[in-house]
């Protein structure tokens, strides 16, 4: 079996449309940067759909690249306990791959829906172990963590207690995974504080890009919104929270002045 796969190799079905990561981030109807799933809104259960379908298809590639974690590298090259820890992380997104099916029928929809793009699978394609802990559980993972604390919330104001236990049980579980990558980013780069440094660059490059220019954050109306107490549970400090909060609060104030340059140039077109 070949190591080191590319995105391109993962096996699919005629079900799923697949795009990349530039695509992704240019549509503005993708299921994770439209805004947060509000059961007030009149176009909930689209938006609902659209959600557990990104959920479904990130629970693949997490189980994906977790295993290729698991077969990638030797133990001269990682600790064989942290080739055990992805292995029962694949049982856990297998599970997750699962009960998404079950949810986004419950939800009234089907798989192939919405297209799958691969940007986590492409944070697991790193050739270094520690980046792929940084970029996978500590960031990606991280996501997961807020998604999922805010789809029980959105279960329990439906009234939909299956969706709410199933994203609280899986929310349980990204604890594990991220507390995992967590525990051996630390141990692996115990001496050697450079490629540390270098990792959690890299997450911070990835956490940058799914803050989805401003739309994660703190604040109330931040469509995903980070979930500190269950990050700090898994090993996040609250200065490193902090760090994505005001990341995401500079993007947010980048998009306004773009969006008000663009009105003013509109304006002086008209006017013209």
């Amino acid at each position: 079996m070949r190591k080191n796969i590319p995105p391109s190799a993962l096996a699919r079905d005629s079900r799923f449309n697949r795009i990349d990561t530039e695509q992704r981030m240019s549509d503005t109807r993708d299921t994770m940067v439209v805004g947060f799933v509000d059961a007030e809104a009149e176009d909930v259960a689209d938006r609902a759909r659209r959600r557990m379908h990104g959920i479904f298809v990130g629970e693949i590639q997490a189980l994906e690249g977790a295993g290729r974690t698991a077969y990638d590298f030797s133990t001269e090259e990682v600790p064989y306990e942290l080739k055990l820890d992805m292995a029962r992380q694949c049982w856990d997104e297998a599970r997750h791959c699962e009960i998404s099916v079950k949810l986004a029928e419950h939800m009234g929809g089907e798989l192939g829906e919405y297209a799958e793009f691969t940007t986590l699978f492409e944070a697991a394609c790193h050739k270094d172990a520690v980046f792929r802990l940084a970029g996978v559980n500590r960031a990606l993972e991280g996501l997961a963590i807020d998604v999922f604390t805010q789809m029980r919330e959105f279960g329990e104001s439906m009234g939909d207690p299956i969706l709410e236990y199933c994203e609280d049980y899986m929310l349980a579980d990204e604890v594990t995974h991220v507390k995992m990558g967590s525990k051996w980013l630390r141990e692996v780069t115990e001496n050697d504080k450079e490629r540390r440094k270098e990792a959690l660059e890299f997450q911070r490059i990835v956490d940058g890009l799914f803050n989805f220019r401003g739309q994660r954050g703190e604040e109330q109306d931040s469509p995903i919104r980070l979930a500190r107490q269950f990050r700090k549970m898994a090993g996040f400090t609250d200065g490193e929270v902090d760090d994505i909060a005001e990341m995401s609060l500079k993007q947010r104030a980048e998009v306004a002045g773009e969006r008000m340059a663009a009105t003013q140039m509109a304006a002086e077109a008209s006017a013209g």
